[in-house]
């Protein structure tokens, strides 16, 4: 008889154990489309089972196991992070590229076609006042042109200015919750196996790895230390040391927690591209841009102060002006000159056209680093679209490497629902196989007290 309640005892402690092994499979499939979770599995233990030492065997549940697998993890949170540099500078370098283009018709490369060939239709008629009045209008032209294109990087600047200290925010949220996190794993032991932090967590360290690079550390208390950059400490156990930015100077800085400059550790992520951008490429772009306004004008200030205007004189005002301290770019204009103040003749022959025809052809003058003015911007423009198509092409294929990582991290440890639905099948033929031993173990005990009275 008492073998006979034992076995009932523990036909009951395995439906027990099988319904455990059900709300893990239910809480899979309800997962199975959550940033950041793995399968689950309920490992099943066989109890001593010894008839001589009275041990009734049976099965009891063991601890219930994650399959993630830091490798992969690490693997997409590394694709992740170059994705996210590659993804952003393509963005910022297409924001720009308008502003080069050699074909347009107005801009700085027609413009500067424009101005040129006003002078060269003033020397059909160098004394005619709408054509005089043309070449200033032209040059006026270009003045905007080179304005605009040097406001349009200023504005990309200040863009990306913004853009980094909302990253660096961002960072600083995701490394709260990540403190959080940790706090409850410090407060608690048992919270190591909660699956829903486990996956809170690496949803967490998924989104930072996008906006930079890091090195994880896991403790044995299951808390995590992130380091930024491999070196500057974020998170560590329970404490947050955030960062911080600094535009006080013409480039943007990312500072830690006591103030020290951590820009050069940063290699990868939205943060770095957003930096290379502001600190690197933007400024190499105004300085030639610069250096092509500056060039141009003090070649054409030159020389028309060759030359006489129409009144014979030598000119006393010259055409271009610029304050080279804000920009020689942003800052380019005409002065005050009027049209007689343009000296289209040269000394040896006032009235004529001399002047007028040379300087229409500094338009084919290979005047600025072997190049005339107009190729030189070709050229400028040809690097912003060539560093552009890189971007863009190296974004493709980290997308595609992401996406590969992720599918090695899915086949290994993500939830199959095929797989999920063949281990239920496995517990449902568990639960008949003990109903159907409780029936028949029900039948037995009805007839030994049966028999017994």
């Amino acid at each position: 008889m008492g073998n006979l309640f034992v076995s009932v005892l523990n036909s009951a402690n395995a439906i027990r154990v099988y319904d455990r092994q059900m709300s893990v499979i239910q809480n899979n499939v309800a997962n199975a489309n959550t940033p950041g979770y793995v399968r689950q599995v309920q490992t099943l233990e066989a109890m001593r089972f010894d008839v001589d030492s009275g041990l009734p065997g049976g099965i009891s549940p063991g601890p219930v196991l994650s399959s993630r697998v830091e490798y992969a993890e690490q693997n997409v949170r590394n694709q992740s992070s170059a994705q996210g540099y590659s993804d952003q500078k393509a963005s910022e370098l297409a924001r720009i590229e308008p502003l080069f283009d050699p074909s347009a018709a107005y801009g700085v490369a027609g413009s500067i076609s424009k101005f040129f060939n006003a002078f060269s239709q003033l020397s059909v008629n160098p004394n005619d006042q709408i054509a005089r009045q043309s070449v200033l209008d032209g040059a006026r032209s270009l003045t905007d042109a080179f304005n605009q294109t040097a406001a349009g990087l200023t504005s990309a600047s200040q863009d990306a200015d913004q853009q980094i200290r909302q990253t660096v925010d961002a960072v600083n949220r995701i490394g709260e919750q990540i403190q959080e996190i940790n706090k409850v794993y410090r407060a608690n032991q048992s919270s190591m196996s909660d699956a829903g932090l486990d996956t809170k967590m690496h949803s967490a360290l998924e989104d930072l790895s996008q906006l930079t690079d890091f090195t994880l550390i896991k403790s044995d208390d299951g808390t995590m230390a992130v380091y930024i950059g491999g070196q500057t400490p974020l998170v560590v156990g329970d404490h947050f040391l955030p960062l911080r930015t600094d535009s006080s100077q013409s480039w943007s800085s990312v500072l830690d927690s006591t103030g020290s400059d951590i820009t050069g550790q940063l290699h990868q992520g939205k943060l770095t591209a957003l930096l290379d951008q502001k600190n690197k490429a933007l400024p190499a772009y105004m300085a030639d841009l610069n250096k092509l306004a500056q060039n141009l004008a003090d070649g054409v200030n030159a020389q028309l102060a060759a030359g006489v205007d129409a009144n014979g004189a030598a000119p006393t005002t010259d055409l271009f002006q610029y304050d080279a301290a804000h920009g020689v770019a942003m800052s380019l204009g005409l002065t005050s000159i009027t049209p007689d103040g343009i000296a289209a003749a040269t000394p040896e022959a006032p009235g004529g056209n001399g002047n007028a025809l040379t300087i229409a052809s500094m338009g084919k003058d290979k005047a600025i680093d072997g190049f005339t003015y107009a190729e030189y911007f070709g050229g400028l423009g040809g690097r912003v679209g060539r560093a552009l198509a890189s971007a863009r092409e190296d974004a493709q294929t980290r997308a595609a490497l992401t996406t590969q990582a992720r599918s090695f991290r899915q086949e290994i440890s993500g939830v199959s629902l095929d797989e999920e639905a063949a281990h239920l099948m496995q517990v449902q033929r568990s639960y008949q196989a003990m109903g159907k031993l409780m029936q028949v173990l029900n039948e037995v005990t009805d007839t030994l007290i049966q028999s017994l009275r």
